[in-house]
């Protein structure tokens, strides 16, 4: 735990020198951590200790609020049929409008995903603007770069699946008339996208030592290219990217509950964890969010009590499924880390994916800060897997991927989950499709696979969704008023 906390720790000192993005919308205060000894731009990107600096603080902005809390789970969690609000009634209500599609483009939570991923870039354009001309060991300065080019690529994926065309920034400007540019056609930050994931994916090793645990990996790189060609249906390439990913040597966690606890983060089924730590006595840099804003509500060491999930994803779950215990939080009941969860409260259930045992609370810090985000898991590459095989007319190796996922939820329980036979194309794709959600649920893929399947008007229809408007959110109307008219809205809105 030390050792993935040092560049977490060290990321505090550098100051955001070329700040692109204004940050707008709600948001707590205190999660604006003051820069301590910021030296000034001017005495910047000089040495080797200057670029890891700046690397480790584009990793540490990924659990900060925009990055992490309420932003993503109105963007990415609440239009699906896995989540919704969740707390008290009267608490941020403007999430249902995420649930109903009434979301308009003056809505917070839109700008504020649009500029925390803005952010990202920013930084990240940093890094690959500055650091190639400082003298420093060379292939650690290719690491670097590889990758801060995922991360890059991370946030243009979350951007371009959210909002389809957006603007496209690969440098920092270096004039005014650099500033102000137009959305660029969806293909072309997909192809900027599937760039920066080669170049990591070339550049990256497999592992790390002790020291590095929990940086970006080749495997990373190779899931994360192998997902932005399924969201654009070249499964000849998803299955060649996947299959790379299978053989680096990751196999599933044994337990499909453990595997979310903060004993076993960075575990042999995690391709890419954002990495967060509680660090006594450093507030600032154990700001993570992600589970307090999910917490169990009511309960000292739980959380607010946002985006919980939904009976219609209770009901997805086959009799006896183990997953559902482990991704569900049920009042009324005892969870496997020894909580009792009372009967009565303003939810009947809870995310369990995000959950941290109650005992390891540290009073004046945030619930949960020590829990890293799961973000790919050996599990979603095999099911990718699965699903360009079938669709590439391959059945057997579709149904010997999707087995090891349901294997493993088995358990050994051979009266439970009987092995999908079907080699019917279309049969194979609903059975894929059924795990995928079942495996990842509340893991902030579901909304958008179903969009991607073509299935909106179909899954999402009695909730309002409306086709050619909402396969994608609004633009924030702040980000079009500041260009002047330079970007545009989406159709509808």
């Amino acid at each position: 735990m030390k050792n993935r906390k040092n560049y977490l720790q060290r990321a505090l000192g550098l100051s955001l020198f070329v700040s692109l993005v204004v940050a707008a919308g709600c948001k707590k205060s205190f999660l604006d951590v003051p820069p301590q000894a910021t030296p000034p731009a001017v005495t910047f990107w000089k040495t080797a200790g200057d670029a890891d600096k700046a690397v480790n603080a584009t990793y540490a902005n990924l659990h900060e609020w925009t990055n992490a809390a309420f932003a993503p789970i109105a963007i990415e969690s609440i239009g699906s049929d896995d989540a919704e609000k969740g707390s008290s009634p009267d608490d941020a209500s403007f999430f249902n409008d995420f649930d109903t599609f009434t979301a308009s483009s003056t809505e917070g939570q839109i700008a504020d995903f649009w500029s925390g991923e803005y952010k990202t870039i920013n930084l990240a354009n940093q890094v690959l603007d500055n650091v190639p001309a400082i003298s420093m060991d060379g292939n650690l300065k290719n690491r670097y770069l590889a990758e801060v080019k995922f991360i890059r690529a991370y946030a243009y994926f979350r951007l371009v699946r959210a909002f389809g065309d957006v603007p496209l920034r690969l440098h920092l400007p270096k004039d005014a008339s650099q500033y102000n540019i137009p959305r660029t056609p969806k293909a072309q930050v997909w192809a900027a996208i599937e760039a920066d994931l080669t170049d990591a994916a070339a550049v990256l090793p497999q592992s790390y030592d002790a020291n590095n645990l929990g940086r970006i990996t080749k495997g990373a790189a190779l899931a994360l290219h192998a997902k932005a060609a399924m969201y654009q249906a070249k499964w000849a390439d998803v299955l060649n990217y996947t299959n790379q990913v299978m053989s680096l040597g990751y196999t599933l966690f044994p337990n499909f509950e453990k595997q979310f606890r903060t004993d076993n983060e960075n575990n042999s089924e995690s391709v890419f964890e954002i990495q967060c730590a509680f660090i006594d006595g450093n507030g600032g840099a154990s700001n993570s969010q992600y589970s307090q804003v999910q917490g169990v509500r009511g309960v000292t060491g739980g959380g607010w009590g946002f985006n919980v999930p939904t009976q219609n994803l209770v009901n997805e779950f086959e009799t006896g499924d183990p997953r559902k215990e482990g991704t569900i939080i049920f009042r009324g009941t005892t969870t496997a880390e020894g909580d009792p969860i009372a009967a009565v409260g303003d939810n009947p259930m809870y995310n369990y994916k995000s959950y941290v045992p109650f005992s390891q609370f540290h009073n004046g810090y945030n619930e949960g800060c020590q829990q890293n985000i799961r973000v790919i898991r050996f599990a979603d590459v095999l099911l990718m897997n699965a699903e360009a095989a079938n669709e590439q007319g391959n059945a057997t190796l579709a149904l010997t991927s999707l087995e090891k996922v349901r294997a493993r939820a088995r358990n050994g329980n051979a009266a439970i989950l009987p092995a999908v036979s079907t080699t019917d194309k279309v049969a194979l794709r609903t059975a894929i499709w059924h795990e995928r959600r079942v495996e990842l649920a509340m893991e902030f893929d579901r909304y958008f696979d179903v969009i991607r399947q073509g299935r909106g008007a179909a899954v999402f229809g009695t909730k309002g969704w409306k086709a050619n408007k909402n396969e994608v959110w609004p633009v924030p109307q702040n980000e079009i008023d500041l260009s002047a008219g330079t970007l545009t809205q989406n159709p509808g809105y």
